[in-house]
């Protein structure tokens, strides 16, 4: 989403808040679900950004995207990271050769007024600086919370299946 569509689409909603009454306007529960929309398309958002920065390996955009005590349960071992880590995340970007692709579907986000969770799966495309491609599909949930009026991902959580034969072999042929 373009920075002029985010504005556009800001300065619609002031239009319409200050061209209504408050005695003529919505009642108290249809203002506060058109704010729970407008906190989505915020948060759906900063989301994409954070996707694109990711696609563009831009290091310090993903990061301003993100708390400081991040948790992220990430594809990739350990079972979990904690903080933010620059040089590790530029350290990834370098094993990729070009753009990282990635596209969502399926996504559903919920919020409330300083917590919000995002789902959707999501497909990372690529070439390995080895040469491999990469086509993969993984569930990702996202944990956002409100700083300083800001949406924050405070929580990453990317995961595929495993097949249930006995094998554990990780389930990264299933496509949507």
């Amino acid at each position: 989403m373009s920075t002029k569509s985010v504005v556009n689409y800001f300065l619609h909603i002031v239009a319409n808040r200050f061209s209504r009454s408050s005695c003529v306007g919505k009642s108290y529960q249809e203002e506060n679900e058109m704010s729970a929309e407008q906190e989505k398309f915020v948060i759906q958002a900063v989301i994409e950004d954070w996707a694109k920065a990711v696609g563009d390996k831009d290091a310090k955009r993903v990061l301003s995207h993100l708390t400081d005590d991040l948790v992220e349960f990430s594809l990739a071992p350990p079972l979990q990271f904690q903080g933010k880590n620059a040089d590790d995340l530029r350290s990834w970007f370098d094993t990729w050769v070009g753009p990282i692709g990635n596209e969502s579907r399926d996504a559903k986000i919920t919020c409330s007024e300083n917590v919000a969770f995002a789902r959707s799966l999501v497909r990372m495309t690529g070439t390995k600086t080895g040469g491999e491609k990469v086509d993969l599909w993984f569930r990702q949930t996202l944990g956002l919370i409100r700083v300083n009026s800001t949406w924050k991902i405070c929580h990453t959580h990317a995961s595929v299946p495993f097949y249930m034969d006995g094998s554990f072999k990780a389930a990264i042929d299933l496509k949507p």
